[in-house]
């Protein structure tokens, strides 16, 4: 496949990821306002998602015993890290703070790449994601909760680490000797992941009485469990299959920054369906995530003979990341 089709397809792909992560708070809101906790929400998310991603994972069984580390590391980081540090952070700051500082990882990937690896990023990305974290602080109205508690950032900043921890396992795949496939990766992460918030959401406590009556979305009576079966299917499962392929398609750094307009997709599903209204600041930041996702995932600069210089999209058909079916040993939330 030409490098431009990888970079578009890869694109599309973070894009449908971004749209699927976006519209879970849309679905989650509801079931949360009718009187589910929210970590029995992620809960109900996360073992949902497992439960249909279980076949796929006795399919590719031998993951276990070939790539321990690999799926601990997506499930723990990934999975139920992102997800547990947000909605504890969640407990002490605001929702538009804590959201801002989990889309910071964007900048923490493009760090890792330059000091870490010491790989060159282009000047385009880093403007990029300049303009991203610029405009999701708008979207966000960051400065509408200036009442910082410490633990709470500490909080907050370790759900942007895991969130690095997905974008940085998920590229890693270019090992072909023991090449992992996304699918049996994102399988086993969540049963990881499912277990681990299992210890932390205690969901036997639970009301599931909630699940059995209706839920309301914008003034319509909605059963909940459509709503629980688009957070499992579709900003679940399919967020994170679109998620990882789209990785290993573009770059740890640009997907991260598309992943930014997961914010802004989720601010206007709450408005059209929620009737959660924009201000004015909130589509000027909207319009500056977008400039700047297009900026970082547009720039294709020419590699360097050992290898391709971080932030281009561009991988030639035998280079490691032209394989997108599979992933090996290495990002793995939203």
């Amino acid at each position: 496949m030409h490098a431009s089709q990888v970079r578009s397809a890869g694109l599309g792909l973070a894009l449908a990821s971004a749209f699927a992560f976006g519209g879970s708070g849309v679905a989650a809101k509801p079931l949360i306002e009718a009187g589910l906790d929210p970590l029995h929400v992620v809960w109900l998310r996360v073992a949902g998602a497992a439960l249909v991603m279980l076949p796929v994972a006795w399919r590719h069984r031998a993951l276990l015993r070939r790539r321990p580390a690999l799926l601990a590391g997506f499930g723990l980081l990934a999975v139920a890290g992102v997800q547990a540090f947000y909605f504890a952070a969640l407990s002490r700051i605001p929702v538009g703070v804590a959201l801002l500082i989990e889309y910071l990882a964007p900048a923490l990937v493009l760090g890792w790449v330059r000091f870490v690896q010491r790989r060159p990023v282009t000047r385009a990305a880093a403007v990029g994601v300049v303009l991203a974290v610029t405009g999701l602080a708008c979207v966000v109205e960051v400065w509408a909760g200036l009442g910082f508690d410490v633990l709470g950032l500490v909080l907050a900043l370790g759900a942007a680490c895991c969130q690095v921890g997905y974008f940085i396992l998920s590229d890693q795949g270019s090992d072909e000797a023991e090449p992992a496939d996304p699918l049996g990766v994102i399988a086993y992460g969540l049963l990881v992941g499912a277990l681990v918030l299992t210890a932390v959401a205690r969901p036997w406590d639970m009301d599931v009485r909630v699940l059995r009556g209706a839920a309301d979305l914008g003034g319509t009576a909605v059963p909940a469990w459509l709503l629980l079966g688009w957070v499992v299917l579709i900003a679940t499962v399919l967020a994170y299959v679109t998620g990882v392929i789209s990785v290993r398609r573009l770059s740890p750094q640009v997907a991260g920054v598309v992943a930014c307009l997961e914010a802004v997709i989720a601010t206007v599903l709450a408005w059209v369906l929620l009737k959660e209204h924009l201000s004015t600041p909130q589509i000027v930041g909207g319009v500056l995530v977008l400039v700047g996702a297009f900026i970082a995932q547009s720039s294709t600069p020419k590699a360097p003979p050992s290898g391709p210089v971080a932030g281009s999209g561009a991988e030639t058909p035998e280079s490691p990341g032209a394989d997108t079916g599979r992933l090996s040993a290495g990002r793995s939330s939203a």
